[in-house]
């Protein structure tokens, strides 16, 4: 982080606030009389979740201090099975994008690649295939209005995995995203953002 903003200790107090909110929602959720079959549940277990790294990822950073909490936990069938140090670990990421300006995305497609005139071949998917080919995911997320896409639901999770010789996983890269596997998650969704009152 050596040329990122440090976090402040007011972030750190609001991370800390974050908490004690989804911790509330959390048990709402659970003692409601549905609670066996109601997804709020769930959503609410999740959003605790992410509320939690948040705040000790900070307080790392500002305090060098860490919580005794551990996501996922290391204990119960659904917890983390994998080793102590792993040797390597996978990345995987999902970003929704809805397309809600296709001239745009075309538009910005056409800069790029000549055989997108406005009379010429291609339409929104080859648009598409130009601007990702073009530019990074981490771009594409930071200028998705630009090229007419609202951001929707994001995931990103890191899980130990084995070291792999070049090119093994490509035919299927998703296929063994092992959820016992899981050392942290990071997820973005407006089903976070909603207050439970309204």
């Amino acid at each position: 982080m050596s040329d990122a903003a440090q976090p402040t200790i007011a972030e750190v107090r609001a991370a800390a606030e974050a908490v004690k909110a989804a911790i509330d929602r959390h048990l709402e959720a659970v003692s409601s009389p549905n609670a066996a079959d109601d997804p709020a549940v769930s959503a609410a277990y999740e959003q605790l979740a992410t509320a939690a790294i948040a705040y000790d990822q900070l307080l790392y950073e500002v305090y060098d201090e860490v919580t005794p909490f551990e996501i996922p936990g290391d204990e119960g069938p659904g917890g983390y099975h994998g080793p102590e140090q792993p040797e390597a670990i996978s990345v995987l990421i999902r970003r929704d994008y809805h397309v809600v300006d296709p001239k745009r995305l075309r538009a910005q497609a056409e800069r790029l690649d000549e055989s997108l005139t406005p009379g010429g071949a291609g339409g929104v998917n080859s648009a598409i295939g130009v601007l990702f080919g073009e530019y990074e995911p981490d771009e594409i997320a930071a200028r998705s209005e630009e090229f007419g896409l609202e951001e929707a639901d994001s995931t990103l999770w890191v899980a130990a995995a084995e070291p792999t010789e070049p090119g093994e996983w490509l035919p299927e890269p998703f296929e063994h995203a092992d959820p016992q596997l899981l050392i942290c998650r990071f997820d973005v969704s407006e089903v976070y953002d909603e207050d439970p009152d309204d």
